[in-house]
């Protein structure tokens, strides 16, 4: 039961910045249970375990974005000085590495559990969005042919035009001589 409401609040704190999942290094700390500045500092005594592709800090337009829609905490109450770090899914494993309580391997395996079903549940909606693209181009072409048939229905429906008596001389045969017809009153 404990991991199901690990794995939730982990779920809610992966973003999506840069085209890719991503967590803030201040909710890493919280996880992983030391200071943003504890985990900070690790990670740059290990620099070289944390190419571009692991982690990036993010510009001041994207933490404008993220203090609007996430309540965090402003500068003249001691919030933040810096730009917060974002950690890939990669970045997250690596951590794990460089905090090595018990603590912080256990969250790691965690968040990437989370991070998998994630990639699952994505792949999925992308093989439904692409089934659904097809049923409506199906759909898109049986009401094109429905749209016909109904025009045809409607035009039998139509009472047929009466001939309309014709006035003057009438050909029987191509080539006969031309008769004349008086009209019977």
């Amino acid at each position: 039961m404990n991991e199901i409401i690990q794995t939730e609040r982990i779920e809610k704190k992966i973003l999506f910045l840069r085209r890719q999942k991503v967590m803030i290094d201040a909710d890493l700390a919280a996880l992983y249970g030391v200071s943003t500045k504890v985990l900070i500092q690790a990670v740059k005594r290990n620099a070289q375990r944390f190419p571009p592709e692991f982690m990036f800090r993010l510009s001041s337009e994207e933490y404008q974005f993220l203090r609007s829609q996430i309540v965090t905490s402003k500068k003249s109450r001691g919030g933040r000085r810096y730009l917060p770090y974002a950690f890939t899914e990669h970045g997250v494993a690596m951590l794990a590495t460089v905090l090595k309580s018990d603590q912080a391997v256990r969250m790691s395996i965690l968040i990437i559990k989370v991070f998998v079903r994630l990639r699952e549940l994505l792949s999925s909606h992308k093989e439904l969005a692409e089934t659904l693209q097809v049923l409506e181009t199906r759909i898109g072409k049986h009401d094109q042919e429905i749209q016909a048939i109904i025009e045809a229905i409607r035009q039998l429906l139509q009472p047929p035009e009466k001939p309309k008596r014709q006035i003057g001389f009438k050909v029987d045969e191509p080539g006969a001589k031309y008769k004349l017809k008086r009209k019977k009153a």
